[in-house]
């Protein structure tokens, strides 16, 4: 019997050598799987610092009736911390982001206090500033204060391993001191188009023949699911010509993602050109449409390599089914899982297989989401994805699917 669709990536993943890590300037970082745990250097925020503009004093002052206090310092921002001294009316003139001075335990907001100018100077001006009723009410210990602390500790956890680096994850790395994350290796892959019927996207087409669009789709999903470092290639059908250029793709690619010529037809040479590389075969075949004739294998360098078949719907739903899981799975990403989703609608699948049915989100009255069938023409039809979100799996065990449906959804981004 064919492997299931959930044996084959089993099987794929069982298979699937580990990329390296190296360390990457953090300018650089994003998008990248991080492989080492961040940990905290120290406090987060490392000192009590003043959460708004306004007045530092003691909140025991004003419990105590002091209404009127006396200006002794102003603290901006990155400066060394003033101290309020021995006397209880004293107060800081306070920016956001300042260390909370010496003493201190509350701020004040400048709009619930009326300042006035009382002693003059040639050289100094004494201020005072008078609280409002509301900032009388108000002045607890810790008001506007963002405690040493309190949003982690030394030592915490921060950004665990495994996830990829995106704008919040950097930034926390950067507050850490983080400067060069421990990251995984992009992967080199080619995407590998084969056939006598294809020509480039910018060449006199003639009846016979198509342009080549799976090499293009595969390298954009990869490019957007994280892996940008991709080469596309074609191969006519010539076996001595698939064996020289293969011979060098599995001298120097990581992954190599091949299109078409894994089907039984007489000019489907690539399995036996992979074998006659070393190629290991670890399987040919998933109980799936489209995608059945799908194959994997690993080359002699444990270089992974995928065989879609040439359909492009065929072809794009088997890079997100099997080889985005298997590359992340390398980089050590957190496992990609699917979500649950229901039907909108219901749908018949008559064949002993498991169903890839492209499906568009739809949201309805009430917030809640489901998945609307958007069969394709034919595993050729390309254009009829345009506008979908992704594809349910529907099991091959039944043939009918009501409305409300439960199925496993892999989005195509």
């Amino acid at each position: 019997a064919m492997l299931t669709p959930a044996a084959a990536l089993d099987l794929i993943l069982q298979n699937q050598a580990t990329f390296s890590a190296e360390p990457c300037a953090l300018a650089r970082a994003h998008g990248r799987v991080l492989r080492r745990d961040i940990c905290a250097d120290r406090d987060q925020p490392p000192f009590h610092r003043v959460a708004l503009d306004g007045y530092a004093l003691r909140s025991a002052a004003v419990a105590q009736g002091i209404r009127r206090f006396r200006v002794v310092a102003v603290q901006a921002a990155g400066m060394r911390p003033a101290e309020l001294g021995e006397e209880p009316d004293a107060c800081v003139e306070i920016m956001t982001g300042a260390v909370l001075p010496a003493g201190a335990d509350c701020v004040v907001p400048y709009e619930e206090t009326t300042r006035e100018t009382i002693t003059a100077h040639q050289e100094s001006v004494t201020y005072y500033v008078t609280l409002s009723d509301s900032a009388i009410q108000g002045s607890q210990a810790g008001r506007a204060v963002h405690a040493r602390g309190s949003d982690f500790a030394a030592g915490d956890l921060v950004v665990a391993k495994g996830c990829r680096l995106g704008a919040r994850e950097i930034a926390v790395a950067a507050s850490c001191g983080c400067a060069e994350p421990s990251v995984s290796r992009w992967p080199k892959i080619a995407v590998i188009s084969t056939g006598d019927e294809l020509v480039e996207v910018d060449a006199v087409v003639a009846p016979h023949q198509v342009r080549r669009s799976n090499d293009y789709a595969l390298r954009a999903a990869l490019i957007a699911a994280g892996y940008p470092v991709v080469e596309r290639f074609h191969l006519h059908d010539m076996k001595h010509e698939m064996e020289h250029q293969m011979w060098h793709i599995m001298a120097e690619f990581d992954v190599a993602l091949l299109t078409g010529g894994v089907s039984k037809g007489k000019f489907d040479y690539l399995p036996a050109v992979l074998e006659s590389l070393g190629v290991k075969k670890i399987f040919h075949g998933v109980a799936q449409r489209p995608g059945k004739p799908f194959w994997f294998g690993l080359g002699s360098r444990q270089n992974s390599v995928f065989a879609l078949p040439g359909n492009p719907v065929s072809a794009y739903t088997c890079l997100h089914r099997y080889a985005l899981p298997a590359l992340a799975h390398a980089s050590r990403h957190q496992p990609m899982s699917p979500r649950k989703i229901r039907l909108a609608e219901a749908f018949t699948f008559c064949a002993p297989l498991a169903c890839m049915l492209p499906v568009k989100l739809v949201v309805d009255a009430a917030g809640n989401q489901t998945a609307s069938p958007r069969p394709t023409n034919s595993s050729g039809d390309f254009a009829g994805l345009v506008g979908t979100d992704g594809f349910v799996e529907l099991p091959a065990e039944q043939n009918e699917f009501p409305a409300g449906t439960i199925a496993n959804f892999w989005p195509w981004a």
